[in-house]
């Protein structure tokens, strides 16, 4: 473990000052308002070794890069002076409650929560303890905030969305699947997900006002997953899938659906898309895990608070095509697209 005098000075300074006042906790984030905090709600004191809890949803390719890329920040920055505690729900959104029940046990300094389930679930269990999300399409949605305009949220909690900007979604859509000649578009989500109602919800508008004809179809969970997407299929020339953590668990599911019918899937984010879409505009993963993670390095060493945080967000995005699917369905993507790995 790396020590240094002057965290040590800090350490000790904080420890007189929390023993001749009384601190007081921070505002409330899992409601219907949005609150400022305390910053000492949202901000631990500077020490020489910090426990950081991190709970994901489930195992799949873009939360994993997500963690990855969080581990890879805060192990650069601050070495082994960090000890992760991981747990994975397995894609069981109740499963997350327990996870980070048991982070709060271990008094851990501060909880990364990788998709919206392990948000809710932190935002639930504590407004003390510092929680930065990913892999969060958008927080005024996942917390039942008043406004839907991520920005500071207050309170112990910020975080990464993974949102791309879903007009270009649809441009890239029309791109390649004109109006003209594909109509129809099946919008297929999870309703258990409010990120993916909104993602839905929002993308029907812009591609309404180019033209296409569009309904949704939404699924309960993996049981009806085959049917609804076989419905969609029947009803539809093109197929949109929002960033949706069901979906990208099941994508394999899909894609004996939708590569059989013939129909094309266009993906929010390039997991999906590997599984089961022919093109996407996606974020990096691994890039927002590490902008999370320098996020909680900051809040670590108290140079900022995650109370005045914004949520931040991947600047860089990729037009990005499945090789084997597109060969499948007899599509070429224009110049400007790369192939998944």
């Amino acid at each position: 473990m790396k020590t240094s005098s002057k965290l040590t000075a800090l350490a000790m300074a904080a420890a007189m000052t929390l023993s001749l006042t009384a601190c007081t906790v921070g505002g409330n984030t899992g409601g219907n308002s949005q609150t400022s905090a305390n910053p000492s709600a949202s901000q631990p004191a500077e020490k020489e070794s910090y426990v950081v809890g991190i709970c994901q949803l489930a195992p799949h390719d873009a939360l994993d890069a997500a963690t990855q890329g969080f581990k890879d920040a805060i192990t650069a920055a601050l070495g082994d002076a960090v000890e992760f505690k991981e747990g994975n729900a397995g894609g069981e959104s109740n499963n997350c409650a327990t996870i980070i029940d048991g982070f709060l046990a271990d008094n851990v300094d501060l909880i990364l929560a990788n998709a919206t389930a392990s948000l809710q679930a932190a935002a639930s269990a504590t407004d003390t303890v510092p929680v930065l999300g990913t892999a969060v399409t958008n927080y005024g949605i996942a917390l039942d905030l008043d406004s839907t305009e991520d920005g500071v949220l207050g309170g112990n909690i910020s975080g990464t969305s993974d949102l791309a900007p879903l007009d270009q979604q649809a441009d890239l859509l029309e791109e390649l699947f004109p109006a003209a000649e594909y109509p129809n578009v099946g919008l297929v989500y999870c309703s258990a997900e409010p990120n993916s109602i909104f993602q839905v919800e929002t993308i029907q508008g812009y591609l309404e006002e180019k033209g296409y004809t569009c309904a949704q179809y939404a699924f309960t969970d993996v049981n009806d997953l085959s049917s609804v997407t076989q419905t969609a299929c029947d009803n539809s020339d093109v197929i949109y899938i929002p960033t949706d953590n069901t979906a990208a668990n099941n994508a394999e599911t899909i894609a004996n659906v939708v590569i059989p019918a013939g129909v094309p899937v266009i993906a929010g984010e390039s997991g999906i898309c590997s599984g089961c879409g022919v093109a996407t505009l996606s974020i990096d993963y691994y890039e927002l895990g590490q902008i999370t993670g320098e996020m909680a390095v900051k809040i670590l060493t108290g140079e900022e608070n995650a109370s005045d945080m914004a949520i931040a967000y991947d600047t860089t995005l990729t037009k990005m095509y499945n090789e084997a699917n597109c060969q499948a369905l007899g599509i070429t993507p224009p110049e400007g697209y790369e192939p998944i790995a």
